[in-house]
Order: structure tokens, then sequence, then C-alpha cells
């Protein structure tokens, strides 16, 4: 079941561009301000953020030409400085210099809130060490945004960021996902959106789940489901247009009391009648056991199953 958004999101809006001043210039502290902005509507932005973009000395940010756009829309003048996973051992030191000079430095990412799934932190480590002031102006977040949207529990969650993109890298990560009991966020691919739901199905079970897509934008999507409904929707559908994020709901809560000779049972029977692969994913889906105690189990079962019986021989 996906819900579409009704109207405009603004996923282009620009406005009328404004000179935006900053009410308080005198009282900025300087220091390194860590700003979210916008995941797709420009209007997501905060006042505080927009003060604070304003009146930085020099704004630090992935992609220059994304940045402009967001500055443009709100008519801020401000020079930026490109700071990314590429040049930033190189750009780093130069920050930190400005910093320590008593400069305020304002750093951003493309989308949302910096140091989430980006290499960031390791400025504000550098910052703190340099005895500099760190602050943060909170705002959007992908992250944040899914779970309000999943219908899952949110009282506890690990945020994965992009799974491997290679299937045996991806598997083995799922693997140790599986027996967290929190709700598992993370983002993906849309090409390879349909592979991902179906690596989950096959370790994670028959768990709850949500796909949003392009949050706050124009075409936005959340399609809710189990992972096996929703890996068969998009192997049908093919891959989706836009950014995409993947929320799960975490092991239940009950699934480590599953004893070893309960989960042996299940699987002697499923054995006799199907695949070792077969029978670990029915089990798993079964017992909500993490897959990589049920497909142990499995093996061991199939090592006594095989092995040559012992004792005097005629």
């Amino acid at each position: 079941m996906a819900a579409k958004s009704g109207g405009d999101k603004n996923s282009e809006r620009t406005g009328s561009a404004r000179t935006s001043k900053p009410r308080n210039r005198d009282r900025l502290v300087p220091g390194l301000h860590i700003v979210a902005t916008p995941i797709g509507n420009l209007s997501d932005i905060t006042l505080r953020a927009l003060d604070l973009l304003a009146a930085a000395d020099v704004i630090a940010c992935e992609d220059r030409r994304v940045t402009a756009k967001l500055l443009a829309a709100h008519g801020i003048p401000t020079p930026t400085f490109s700071y990314h996973e590429h040049n930033a051992d190189r750009v780093r030191p130069r920050l930190i210099e400005r910093l320590k000079k008593g400069e305020t430095v304002a750093l951003v990412s493309d989308a949302g809130t910096p140091l989430i799934s980006d290499p960031g932190y390791k400025l504000v480590r550098d910052a703190h060490a340099a005895g500099v002031t760190v602050s943060a102006a909170p705002g959007p977040s992908a992250v944040l945004a899914a779970l309000a949207v999943a219908g899952l529990p949110t009282d506890r969650f690990f945020f994965q960021g992009f799974l491997p993109a290679r299937t045996t890298a991806r598997r083995t990560a799922l693997d140790g996902l599986a027996s967290l009991p929190a709700t598992l966020v993370m983002f993906e691919s849309a090409r390879r959106l349909g592979a991902v739901l179906a690596d989950m199905a096959d370790v994670l079970g028959d768990r709850e789940a949500a796909v949003a897509r392009e949050l706050t934008k124009l075409h936005e999507e959340i399609r809710k489901g189990t992972l096996p409904a929703l890996a068969e929707h998009y192997r049908d559908a093919g891959a989706p247009k836009g950014e995409v994020v993947i929320v799960v709901a975490g092991c239940p809560q009950d699934a480590e009391t599953v004893s070893d000779a309960a989960l042996d049972a299940q699987l002697d029977n499923a054995l006799a009648r199907m695949s070792v692969k077969d029978a670990v994913a029915s089990v798993t889906q079964a017992t909500g056991a993490p897959r990589r105690r049920v497909y142990a189990r499995a093996l061991a079962l199939t090592r006594k199953r095989d092995a040559p019986a012992t004792g005097d021989q005629p």
C-alpha cells in the first residue's frame, strides 16, 4: 500500500530571492556551526539556519552548486568553500586554522543534517581538539522523516546508512543486523531496491517494513508491507526514481528465547522436505530467530545426519 502526496511539495521551488539579514549577528558565537538544510523542499529551512548561513564568514559544503541554489533562493551572499570526502584531508587543516582565528564557519551537506552518512565528524573532532566552539542548528533529516512516516516503533532504532552494493557482502551485513531489537533504517539506491529487498526478505524474514521515496518532494511515496511483499512489488514494477529510505521492523523480542531444541525440531521437519537454504528460510520466518543462528543449527544437524556410524563393523 502506498501513500502519495497530493500537492506541490515545492521540490524545485526557489521563490523570490530576498536579502537575508542576520538578526543576531552581534550575538553569534564564532566557531563551527553544523547547519541542517532541506532534504527536498526548500521551504523546510529554519529561521535560525538562515541567520547562521547569512552571518557566517564562510559556508563549508559538499557541492558548491547544490548549496548555491539554496543560498540564491533566500538571497544569502555568504561565500562557500568546498569540503567533501575527496578533499577533506587537505582542506580540513585550513578550515581549522580559520576557526582558530575566530572566524565563523557553517558546515552543510547537500541535503539534510550534516554528519549523517558523511565524513564530517572528522572536522568536528579536530575543532574540539583545537578548542573551537561547536554547535548545531537542527532541522531536516531523511532518517527521522522516514521513521516518522513508517509506522514502526521509534523508541529504539539503528541507522545502517547504505548497505554494501555486492550481494554477498550485503547479506553478511544483514546477518549482523538480524538480531538487533531495534527498528532498522537504511539508505538505498533506487536501482538496487528490488534486489536489496529480496535479500532482506531472505535474511530477515517476514518483517513489516516501509519504503519511503522522495521524502518532502513532489512525488513523495510511502509504501508499506512485509519484506517479501515489497520485494515482489519492486521486482515486478522495476526500479523507481528518486532517493530511497528503507525502514524495517527490528528482531522480535521473543526471537532470542527460542531454544536450540525448538529450532532443531523445526529444522528436522523442514530438512526432510526441502533444501538447507529453503529450510533455513522457512524456520527463520516461522520463529523470528536470526538467520545466522538458524543456519548454524541446520549445518550442525546436516553434519550429524551425514556422519558415518561409529562402533564395531561387521
